[in-house]
């Protein structure tokens, strides 16, 4: 089962339904991870922090080697931790941490941390096809996707298309933006893109990661 249908009591449900499409197809789909007030909440504190110009475009590759390529990736970011999180982002964290847990606990993965960016996806603007593990570290081993955009319809584009393995040539399924749904995936074999969107879409992307 890669849909999975939630509340705010169900977390655990929640989770353990997670693991379990993980360990059955390497992605799953939970579309009410955070309740409506919630996704709220964190949609206006990524348009609080991109208005104050905490946003930067983001860039391919990593360290000295990375660049900004348009025609790659389009998308805007804003990274955030604990430390200077707001309370709607501080809640967050702790149920990621909270799955996180399930997830080692299910799945074994040995995750320790967990990494967290806002994107904002201007109209015509996607990513092209990737993996989200580096060739040389191989610390990420669950990629995360929450989206934050209220009324999304599929005329609106902007679909998250996973492969399931990175060799396939069609995609296993597409996922419409719309708020509180979460995606996760094996950073290291689901690759996937975002598909052009036709109006501004709000997203985090966080990773599970493990010790290097």
């Amino acid at each position: 089962m890669s849909e999975l249908p939630g509340d705010d009591g169900a977390s655990a449900l929640i989770d353990a339904a997670v693991a379990d499409a993980l360990a059955e197809r390497g992605f799953a789909v939970a579309l009410e991870f955070l309740a409506r007030g919630e996704i709220a909440s964190l949609r206006a504190d990524a348009e609080r922090r991109r208005a104050a110009g905490e946003f930067h475009g983001a860039r391919v590759g990593r360290g000295a080697a990375a660049q900004r390529d348009a025609s790659i990736r389009g998308d805007e970011i804003c990274w955030f931790d604990a430390p200077r999180a707001s309370a709607a982002e501080r809640a967050l964290l702790a149920r990621l941490d909270a799955l996180r847990l399930a997830l080692n606990r299910e799945l074994f993965l040995g995750a320790t941390e967990i990494e967290a960016h806002y994107a904002c996806y201007a109209q015509g603007v996607g990513y092209a096809r990737h993996l989200d593990r580096f060739r040389d570290d191989d610390a990420r081993v669950i990629s995360l996707v929450l989206y934050l955009n209220e009324a999304w319809r599929d005329e609106d584009g902007g679909a998250l298309l996973l492969y399931a393995s990175p060799e396939a040539s069609e995609p296993a399924q597409e996922v419409a933006p719309r708020g509180g749904t979460l995606v996760a995936m094996r950073s290291d074999a689901i690759a996937h893109e975002v598909a052009l969107a036709r109006r501004e879409r709000f997203s985090i992307a966080a990773w599970l990661r493990r010790r290097a």
